[in-house]
């Protein structure tokens, strides 16, 4: 693939051109002082763009929307959404820019996204910008996240503005620019039904499918085919999520792609103690969107995607309402199928143990961990060397020894595969201390602790001498009062 020192030719403005009631043109404000942080340059390559250049001055000013290639049409997105379920009708990227797309090497597009650029007329009285820190954050955990194989936006560069940013304190702020396979997002969709021009519907739910689900075009209903590939992809991804202990923070409608990838790394966290009532989010204060909530939510944020396509279903609306119920009636088997098929993985079982058996023994651990307070990653690395015969470093992290040394009989006599399970097991993970560790620094101009993070998390199923920090619980002082926060 040959690699574009400019990307002149490179930047496309295909959802700028074929969705202009969704796209306003915009510029990002001018950055005083633009310096590269990081920048994902495996990632860069992968877009055909050329990481010397990309550092050069004027390849940051390029990073932070300041050099905008001929051609190219920067747009802020409008969108709806459902936010804690409390609707807006109008929300949009009110500090951020899709500056267009690149072509990936494996010949698809990819959004070049920017996140902190500035105001537009979407801000709602924000300030449109960003701090270091929680660009930091979405950096570190969405590299960590394409590491473990889970769909997600990824970062290409984080830079700082030489701008202070007022929070609680007065922040350096920065720009993150990112990448997907697009921005479309549920509110994109509850945005057009708002319109009532059922033509923008249509021809953004056929924008949809070319770009995502291209199968669904030769459907005998393309739309509800669009709407099925959905619920599937989402099924799949929130089950994904469960199994690492991901928690999201905010999974607003207008946080749910159409493509099933994971977007917007604001109060996100990996869960440490295994508890399905954990919640980081400072903003999250009744727990809609806790850990054990995340597949329950995710069905409600598709029933609102159902009620924007309804038009498209069918003319009539009981016929549109009776063949949405039964398409979203997938969700919560393809879902428990996903669940249960990752769970087996994680305790090595076979495919032949019957699900009667593997069943309660799943029930009966997640019962165990959360009655000990146990660490959900730690867990399961250290159960695979129970499966090779030393069974000791598991039983540490349990009071209740019996309980644990009956669960442990009962699995071994299903022959567990150790090495299987050190395949789909992370020893590393961006663990909140860690990520915190790591932001501070860089607010501080250190880079150091993030460069070791990014390092640790973007191989985390191999052990590497070195990295024993990486691997271990958060420390006790690290407090049961940890949150995150949003950045805005």
């Amino acid at each position: 693939m040959s690699i574009t020192p400019l990307p002149t030719t490179t930047l496309g403005d295909q959802f700028a051109r074929a969705l202009p009631e969704l796209a306003l043109p915009w510029q990002a404000d001018q950055a005083p002082a633009p310096e590269l942080l990081q920048l994902n340059e495996r990632l860069a390559a992968e877009l055909g763009l050329d990481s010397a250049w990309l550092r050069s001055p004027e390849g940051v000013r390029f990073l932070v929307g300041n050099h905008v290639p001929d051609g190219a049409t920067p747009v802020a997105q409008a969108y709806a959404g459902h936010q804690f379920g409390g609707y807006s009708p109008r929300l949009g990227d009110g500090r951020a820019l899709l500056l267009g797309e690149l072509t990936h090497r494996d010949g698809l597009p990819r959004d070049l996204h920017l996140k902190g650029s500035g105001r537009t007329p979407f801000a709602r009285g924000g300030d449109g910008l960003a701090a270091v820190g929680p660009m930091v954050r979405e950096y570190v955990v969405s590299e960590a996240m394409h590491a473990l194989g889970i769909p997600t936006t990824r970062s290409l560069a984080v830079v700082a503005t030489g701008r202070t940013v007022q929070r609680e304190e007065s922040l350096p702020g920065a720009v993150l620019a990112r990448v997907a396979s697009s921005h479309l997002r549920v509110g994109s969709f509850q945005y057009a039904r708002a319109t009532d021009d059922v033509n923008l519907l249509r021809r953004l739910a056929d924008h949809a499918i070319a770009r995502h689900y291209p199968d669904a075009a030769s459907a005998e209903h393309r739309h509800l085919a669009l709407f099925e590939a959905v619920v599937s992809a989402q099924a799949a991804l929130v089950a994904r999520w469960m199994l690492v202990g991901f928690i999201h923070g905010v999974m607003n409608t207008d946080n749910m792609t159409i493509s099933g990838e994971t977007i917007d790394y604001g109060p996100c966290a990996f869960m440490d103690a295994f508890a399905p009532a954990t919640v980081y989010s400072s903003i999250d204060r009744e727990g809609r969107y806790a850990y054990g909530n995340q597949p329950l939510i995710a069905e409600w944020n598709l029933a609102r995607l159902a009620e924007a396509l309804l038009p498209l279903f069918a003319e009539d609306q009981d016929e549109a309402i009776a063949l949405a119920v039964k398409a979203l009636g997938a969700f919560r088997p393809q879902y428990g199928t996903a669940w249960s098929t990752g769970m087996r993985a994680k305790l090595g079982l076979s495919d032949t143990v019957e699900e009667a058996v593997t069943s309660p023994l799943i029930d009966d651990l997640l019962t165990l961990l959360e009655a000990n307070h146990v660490d959900h990653t730690s867990f399961y690395r250290r159960l695979a060397l129970a499966a090779r015969g030393d069974a000791e470093p598991a039983r540490g992290l349990f009071l209740d020894l019996a309980g644990i040394d009956d669960w442990i009989t009962r699995w071994r006599a299903l022959a567990p595969d150790a090495d299987a399970m050190d395949q789909v097991n992370p020893v590393y993970i961006p663990r909140n201390h860690l990520v915190e560790e790591a932001l501070s620094a860089a607010t501080d101009g250190d880079r150091g602790p993030l460069d070791r993070l990014v390092d640790a998390v973007s191989a985390p199923f191999a052990e590497r001498p070195g990295f024993e920090r990486y691997a271990e619980p958060a420390p006790e002082d690290f407090g049961s009062r940890y949150q995150t926060f949003c950045g805005t």
